[in-house]
């Protein structure tokens, strides 16, 4: 597979806006993009009573769907048009509850292979660091 090209940034944000049309998991819990660039990817989410856990904190899947959507993400970003990447490993630590008004999460790639790429997430809850993910990033090339 031949190395990605970087498009320029606002081919980026179009061409990565485009593919969240069928992200509809995303859209169903109301997250939205915020930053896109090569490599990186940020997200963010108005924390509401339907993403708590029965004590009132955000609940662990949404803090790992935040993680693995801003990694998986940040992977996209490096990859050619027409090729796909899928989550093969996630692991989350939870450090804080998630109590407060946004969940904002940070993908970055730490480094973008042939058929892997490995990349990190952290999840945020206003100004509290409340989880930490590594992930890996499966590269499916067209068939």
């Amino acid at each position: 597979m031949p190395a990605a090209t970087p498009l320029p940034a606002t081919d980026l944000e179009t061409c990565i806006r485009e593919k969240l049309k069928g992200q509809h998991f995303m859209h169903l819990i109301g997250a939205d993009l915020t930053r896109i660039e090569p490599g990186r990817i940020e997200a963010e989410l108005t924390l509401g009573q339907h993403h708590q856990q029965q004590r009132g904190f955000a609940h662990g899947g949404l803090v790992a769907t935040m993680a693995d959507l801003v990694a998986g993400f940040a992977a996209i970003t490096l990859v050619p048009e027409g090729v796909g990447v899928v989550t093969s490993d996630l692991k989350v630590s939870y450090l804080n509850p998630g109590v407060g008004q946004r969940i904002r999460a940070i993908g970055w790639v730490l480094k973008a292979g042939r058929r892997l790429h490995f990349c990190e997430a952290e999840v945020w809850c206003d100004d509290v660091l409340i989880a930490k993910a590594s992930a890996t990033m499966a590269v499916l090339e067209p068939a």
